[in-house]
């Protein structure tokens, strides 16, 4: 039976759409009760990570527009101290900026001037890309959620005080919700801030362990009061779901992963929760868990009500690369056919734009089953068949070859690359790991990632920052006694087969593969075509010998677009921030860092002026062997237009 799009049993999300049920990969006997969604979102405001619950990376402001955007200065700069680098999205709620510092604390800043108003005093890690604001419907109370080592805590918007009556102690820890037998790890971490739906937080659960012996990353919804659990959507399926029968019987209780590590999106208008999953554990091996693996690679619509599945697509099967879905969905009504669609858009690593109707999960365009190479590892059972998008095209390279060499190696560490290539596995995008090496490309760093996208619902423009990086994946058989007793239905020739990880980096800090070494590109969402295709950014010691346009090294600088007609995006080895016509990908502006930027900006308004604000410190992602310039303090930047009478 395709395992690949299900509908659910009938139901009534919060848009009082009826699905019917559905066994087949398209779905069937679809009815709408309601109108389509309108896709009405709060694209002023900026409450949340990426925008809102919506995931956007998209503001409805437009006094910065392409017309007078070179004039953009900075206005204030925020230092967070010594310590971690900001990667936070900050978010804008009850007339309060709030960020994370250096220390780990939340800071709630002014956001016209960067004055700090209040800082908490928590000790330990805290989520480091977004934190969530909620506001009663009457104003009087505001909370904001983080997650302090584990323990998801609730902290007074209005004076950083943590509040004693949420949870116990003030604290919900989320391994309490994990289902019986599973494996329960020292803490259950993530810098996935969840999201928030009318009075209900929805986190995704981390997988706790990257080996066999992890915890499943159930997806579980809490009372924003109370801490209260509501409902929890299991990842991996529990006895009598849809979907248990895609795994050994066999230690099923063991089966870990399927983590939403990154971040996902809520339709507030539907109420449906569209989560992306990740691999299941181990990553790279998969001999012991035959089968599909629902529902990890997979697209789910989730009732924000319930935590009830609606429909499923599983955009990998039997995942053996690590190509966990990394962003978050973004939402838009396209035309298509002479019809308004509302879609979700759904980016990967391994290079793809899968796209489905959001109310039932029909594709918009069709993706086919295609073979794909055979495993030769012992034990394995690799699909013989993936899904793969007949359009849009892809945004990434998908292979890497003697001719894709980067000629900005040193020769010696050419011939090596040439040598190794020569015996490596190399077949395609889903050539499988084996015991004398693989390449994967797009590899699991490669792509998109956490913030890489953005849309435009107006102009019904679909933005990504993706990143070329190859690597090997080379398993050797871990022999220790204790490896074997951790792995789940294990045993004869299927052994905890494991792989180091190597992005091969090469001596001068460079990837192995010729630029451009990242690439921005739009597409028209109405057609599904390209509208460019460009690198996005530098590399500083190549343009400080005169080489440029090679788009810059494993970028984690996130877009948003603006009804300004303007792109802002910033990239780490160049240290730059970018401001760029969104229609043509043309730079408008630009402003040189003291240190790297990665993260996505924030845009909002106070007092009639509009704002953009980044996080700014270290040297960047991938980036520490390249030589560049030691880094300057760590910040929050905020640019703005010339006040007025300047």
């Amino acid at each position: 039976m395709n395992n690949l799009l299900r509908l659910a049993r009938p139901l009534i999300p919060a848009g009082a759409l009826l699905l019917a049920a559905g066994c087949a990969s398209a779905p069937a006997g679809v009815a709408s009760t309601a109108a389509a969604p309108q896709g009405n979102f709060d694209f002023t405001g900026w409450d949340g990570y990426l925008g809102g619950s919506d995931s956007s990376q998209y503001s409805s402001l437009a006094q910065i527009d392409k017309q007078n955007v070179a004039n953009l200065q900075l206005a204030w700069s925020y230092k967070t101290g010594e310590g971690q680098p900001p990667r936070l999205n900050p978010v804008i709620g009850g007339g309060r900026m709030y960020v994370i510092t250096g220390d780990n604390n939340i800071a709630a800043l002014n956001p016209a001037t960067g004055q700090e108003i209040w800082r908490t005093h928590m000790e330990g890690r805290i989520g480091a890309r977004g934190i969530n604001y909620w506001q009663s419907e009457d104003g009087r109370e505001a909370r904001l959620f983080v997650l302090n080592n584990g323990m998801l805590r609730a902290i007074d918007a209005h004076d950083g005080h943590l509040i004693d009556s949420f949870g116990t102690g003030g604290m919900v820890d989320l391994r309490d919700g994990l289902p019986e037998g599973s494996e329960k790890p020292s803490m259950l971490h993530t810098d996935n801030p969840g999201r928030i739906y009318k009075d209900t937080l929805i986190m995704a659960l981390p997988a706790g362990a990257y080996d066999y012996a992890s915890s499943p990353a159930d997806i579980q919804a809490y009372d924003v009061r109370t801490g209260a659990l509501k409902w929890v959507f299991h990842t991996v399926p529990q006895k009598g779901e849809f979907g248990y029968d895609t795994w050994p019987a066999k230690d099923h209780e063991k089966f870990g992963g399927v983590h939403n590590w990154s971040e996902f999106t809520v339709d507030p208008e539907l109420g449906i929760a569209y989560v992306p999953t990740g691999t299941a554990r181990y990553d790279f091996y998969g001999g012991n868990r035959e089968g599909n693996n629902l529902f990890a690679n997979s697209l789910i619509a989730i009732d924000a009500n319930t935590g009830k599945r609606i429909w499923h697509y599983q955009i990998v099967h039997h995942d053996l690369w690590d190509f966990d879905l990394p962003v978050a969905p973004k939402l838009m009504t396209i035309h298509k056919d002479g019809k308004d669609i509302p879609v979700v858009i759904q980016a990967t690593k391994h290079g793809f734009v899968f796209v489905f109707n959001r109310l039932t999960g029909e594709p918009i365009w069709p993706i086919e089953e295609r073979p794909v190479p055979a495993s030769d590892v012992p034990g394995e059972k690799a699909s013989p068949t993936q899904p793969l998008p007949t359009w849009p095209q892809p945004f990434a390279r998908q292979s890497f070859t003697e001719k894709d060499i980067n000629p900005y190696l040193p020769e010696a560490d050419q011939e090596k690359l040439r040598e190794g290539l020569k015996t490596w596995r190399n077949e395609g995008l889903f050539t499988p790991p084996s015991l004398r090496g693989t390449i994967s490309m797009p590899g699991h760093n490669g792509g998109t990632n956490w913030g890489g996208t953005a849309v435009d619902p107006v102009n019904k423009r679909f933005f990504v920052v993706s990143r070329e990086l190859p690597l090997l994946i080379k398993l050797n058989l871990d022999k220790r006694e204790s490896a074997l007793a951790a792995m789940p239905n294990g045993g004869g020739d299927v052994l905890p087969y494991k792989s180091p990880v190597n992005f091969l980096l090469q001596s001068n800090g460079m990837v192995a593969i010729k630029p451009p070494f990242s690439f921005l590109t739009a597409y028209d969402m109405n057609t599904g075509k390209m509208l460019y295709h460009i690198p996005n950014g530098e590399v500083l010691p190549l343009e400080d010998k005169g080489v440029t346009g090679v788009g810059a090294q494993a970028p984690r600088g996130g877009p948003v677009a603006t009804a300004g007609g303007v792109l802002f995006v910033g990239t780490a080895t160049d240290r730059t921030f970018r401001a760029r016509d969104a229609a043509t990908g043309q730079v408008l502006w630009e402003y040189k860092l003291p240190a790297a930027t990665e993260g996505v900006p924030t845009v909002y308004e106070v007092d009639g002026r509009e704002y953009v604000t980044i996080p700014v410190g270290g040297v960047g992602h991938f980036a520490g062997g390249l030589g560049l310039p030691e880094a300057g303090e760590s910040q929050y930047m905020t640019f703005a237009l010339p006040a007025r009478g300047q």
